[in-house]
């Protein structure tokens, strides 16, 4: 579907493999030209969403980023070492201490 036009200079974590990126780009083009195509799991029925719009209007590219959930990846910069999965279920929000 995709294909890459330059070399790869760095690699980031999908689901504990790793995936070859350019630092800078969004997350999901470095995943969508690896092939993932599945970003999120749906919270009723866990279907499997990916990148719609890729500009951060759909939220169908909610991922867990570095431990943080709800991260959209097509807004994300790819930046060597990151950590990425799939977002599966009902995002969980948390309150912090201080808002207490």
């Amino acid at each position: 579907m995709f294909r890459r036009t330059e070399p790869t200079d760095c690699t980031i974590s999908w689901e504990g493999r790793d995936i070859p990126a350019r630092a800078g780009e969004s997350l999901a083009v470095a995943l969508l030209a690896a092939g993932v195509t599945a970003f999120r799991q749906t919270p009723v029925t866990g279907t499997e969403r990916g990148p719609l719009c890729l500009m951060g209007a759909c939220y169908d590219c909610l991922v867990e980023l570095d431990g943080q959930q709800n991260v959209q990846a097509c807004l994300a910069p790819v930046r060597p070492g990151m950590v990425a999965a799939m977002q599966r279920g009902a995002r969980h929000f948390h309150q912090s201490e201080d808002a207490a």
